[in-house]
């Protein structure tokens, strides 16, 4: 009776070893969000996954898709961020397309501070496969 409780103790622990790690598992680095107002002076991305602590910076775009200047950022911290929001620095009109873009934290003079400028390599974008990891919002 003890082998077989010691055979189910032990399978018991391997399987929610097995559950626990995986749960673990750092998932895509991803930017996720929806069209909203931002007559309050905020946007917020719903989710973001960050491989490091970095930001999530909104730049302004159009139908081109580029992006251009910073007009908010928030702080991340590495792995799983939900609503993340980002006081604007300008109004924006409704029809705006606005760029949430995940950026690193690195190569600035300061850990903590923002220091990118459109362009710089400090606390720039995070590119995967040469691709930017963002999502386009409309301004409702």
């Amino acid at each position: 009776m003890i082998k077989m409780i010691t055979s189910i103790s032990l399978a018991a622990t391997l399987f929610t070893s097995a559950a626990f790690a995986g749960s673990h598992a750092m998932a895509p680095m991803a930017v996720m969000g929806q069209d909203q107002d931002v007559s309050a002076g905020t946007v917020t991305a719903t989710k973001i996954m960050a491989e490091k602590n970095g930001w999530m910076v909104v730049h302004r775009t159009d139908d081109t898709m580029k992006p251009g200047p910073v007009v908010g950022y928030a702080p991340l911290k590495m792995g799983e961020n939900q609503d993340v929001t980002a006081i604007l620095t300008q109004p924006i009109p409704k029809g705006e397309k606005l760029m949430l873009m995940l950026h690193g934290e690195a190569g600035g003079m300061k850990t903590g501070v923002f220091e990118y400028t459109l362009g710089a390599k400090e606390d720039g974008p995070v590119k995967v496969d040469g691709q930017l990891i963002m999502i386009v919002v409309n301004t409702l």
